[in-house]
């Protein structure tokens, strides 16, 4: 059965942009030893579980260490960090010339995109500047048993969230807004010049080329999620069966490892030609709206890659994106170079925020030589 359910908006990016330290929450029975002034990796996962979150997995330059009930090569759901994905495979048919990156997105779905949205272009639904709607709610616990497996195609979806916009929308090009809604049109777009679905383009163009063997976009519906992975709960219910609705703006699965080598593929351009391996990092030159917590200031972060640049606290720039699914809050982030990389997967119970956590792991992740110790390297 289907029912109409919305995207989740949730961007785990405020956690980057945020200032507070780990909560002392974090401290449990699991070590009596103070908190370190400034933790690594291991530190925090040392004091973990806890009530804000049952597990984690922090994947960096290739070794990897995990707390709670998580096993190293755990399937995990890997929400927004979807984008990634979907924005590379539009960028590969840019390439290829078969979508132009400055046409307008409803010459190539018109039955998707409302005449008020005619001259949102493809190039700013992949950076987040096309002023589309802000979606409609999402189910969650309060709506009673059963919420996390309900779904709605992307074409109902889209028609459902432009059908409750009440205002003119905004100029296109005029500011970045963070939205789901992007991803879903992109998706579309690549399903109509190519003919195939946006599933099979993404195993054809990245997963099968790169090797990611536990990485996949479950079919629409398909609730599970391959083993090994964690049993999650969310407010005491278990949620890890759930629905992929989000598709190509959040419906993926993948494992620590596979999205490793994939931000390793894309930085080192074995996705992408020169022209477009530049737009990767290419960000817009607006300001960032009023309502997006995502970016640090009034400036623009996300790249026409999908990628959000975040600055550190040593005034150095990591890339990467971050997602979240109920039960699952994740993230991949690199330098530009690949000097060091992290991936990381926290399970959280929903009773707290975990936000602060993830600042901390990715601080922790690009400070000093080593931040993960005592753990065996995995193959890349």
């Amino acid at each position: 059965m289907r029912i109409r359910l919305a995207v989740t908006t949730l961007a785990l990016a405020a956690a980057l942009t945020a200032g507070a330290a780990l909560p002392a929450a974090a401290a449990t029975p699991a070590s009596s030893a103070p908190a370190a002034a400034n933790p690594t990796v291991q530190d925090i996962l040392d004091r973990l579980p806890d009530d804000v979150v049952a597990g984690a997995l922090v994947r960096r330059d290739g070794v990897v260490a995990t707390a709670g009930p998580v096993t190293a090569d755990a399937h995990v759901r890997i929400g927004s960090v979807t984008k990634a994905f979907t924005n590379t495979v539009v960028l590969q048919l840019v390439a290829e010339h078969r979508i132009g990156l400055d046409t307008p997105a409803r010459r190539y779905v018109p039955q998707v995109l409302p005449e008020a949205y005619d001259r949102v272009t493809v190039r700013q639904l992949l950076d987040h500047t096309s002023g589309l709607p802000r979606p409609a709610r999402t189910p969650g616990p309060a709506d009673g048993p059963g919420w996390q497996l309900e779904s709605v195609t992307p074409e109902d979806f889209l028609r459902d969230s432009f059908a409750a916009v009440t205002d003119a929308p905004p100029a296109p090009g005029s500011e970045q807004q963070y939205n789901g809604l992007n991803s879903f049109v992109l998706g579309l777009i690549v399903e109509k010049v190519t003919g195939h679905s946006f599933a099979d383009e993404l195993q054809r163009r990245i997963i099968r080329p790169l090797r990611l063997r536990h990485t996949s976009l479950p079919a629409a519906d398909d609730p599970t999620i391959p083993s090994p992975h964690a049993e999650v709960y969310l407010e005491g219910q278990d949620v890890t069966e759930q629905s992929p609705y989000p598709w190509a703006e959040g419906g993926m699965i993948s494992t620590a490892a596979d999205l490793d080598r994939f931000i390793t593929a894309l930085f080192r351009g074995r996705l992408l030609p020169p022209a477009q391996q530049k737009l990767v990092f290419e960000t817009p030159n607006v300001k960032s709206a009023a309502g997006n917590t995502n970016c640090v200031g009034q400036q623009a972060c996300y790249s026409i890659g999908g990628l959000l640049r975040h600055q550190l606290p040593s005034g150095e720039y990591v890339w990467g994106k971050t997602g979240s699914r109920p039960g699952w809050d994740n993230g991949v982030f690199a330098t530009r170079n690949l000097r060091h990389r992290v991936v990381y997967s926290l399970n959280p119970t929903g009773t707290g925020n975990d936000l602060p956590y993830i600042k901390a792991i990715v601080n922790a992740a690009f400070a000093g030589p080593r931040a993960v110790s005592g753990a065996a390297a995995l193959d890349r």
